[in-house]
């Protein structure tokens, strides 16, 4: 059972506990091949076949797993290598890149995000752990949160605890005393179980939990969550 009593700060997930992750990404990933077919039509043209586009994926997984905890820098050099294949001006990567990355700023919050996250900032730091490459400012979520801690600047990603106490170390409380809530069981709830920290499992789609050991409670918005606190 949560114990609302210990929480002195809350850590949360971004994609798929504040907004939908992957209409964002299908609507970029269009943008970005609308721009190759203008600008760069052969390298369109490959990143439309499947065979070829797996074959570059895990081409970057092989050759660079210095990048596996920056998707940033995963999906630009993707870019760039398809671009180099196809004969075509591998300095275009950037740009091609910057497409797609701000139309994957462009996200469609949950109903129940921006008030539950109003109400929570009201009462207790807040602070975004994440994987993804979200810039909280270019979304609009910035003045909530007191602290960002992302794979892709620490170095590791979630469930290594790791990220988990650094989340907490931001806003300089223990883990113990630090909810997190996300919605991937293994790397949000089980990863925050693991670093010592309360866990908030956000199954917003009726998932069955994998794991033996359970998350302190199971959501599915973030309304109840606050509720808890009234």
């Amino acid at each position: 059972m949560l114990d609302v009593t210990r929480i002195k700060a809350i850590s949360i997930d971004l994609d798929d506990t504040l907004w939908p992750i992957w209409p964002t990404i299908e609507r970029a990933e269009k943008v970005l091949h609308n721009w190759m077919v203008e600008y760069a039509p052969m390298a369109a043209a490959l990143f439309s076949s499947p065979l070829a586009l797996r074959e570059i994926r895990d081409y970057m997984a092989a050759n660079r797993p210095d990048l596996k905890n920056d998707l940033s820098a995963v999906r630009r050099e993707s870019i760039r290598l398809a671009l180099y294949r196809a004969g075509e001006n591998p300095l275009l990567a950037e740009q091609a890149f910057e497409v797609f990355f701000a139309e994957r700023q462009r996200v469609t919050l949950f109903e129940d995000a921006k008030p539950s996250l109003q109400f929570l900032a009201a009462r207790f730091p807040l602070v975004s752990v994440s994987n993804g490459n979200t810039d909280i400012d270019r979304v609009g979520l910035g003045p909530y949160f007191r602290a960002c801690v992302s794979a892709r600047e620490f170095g590791v990603g979630k469930p290594d605890p790791r990220i988990f106490h650094a989340a907490a170390g931001a806003v300089e409380v223990t883990p113990e005393d630090m909810l997190h809530v996300g919605d991937d069981a293994t790397l949000d709830a089980l990863g925050a179980l693991n670093a010592g920290m309360q866990a908030a499992w956000m199954n917003r789609s009726d998932s069955l939990w994998p794991h033996e050991l359970q998350p302190h409670v199971t959501l599915t918005t973030l309304t109840e969550l606050c509720a808890l606190f009234k």
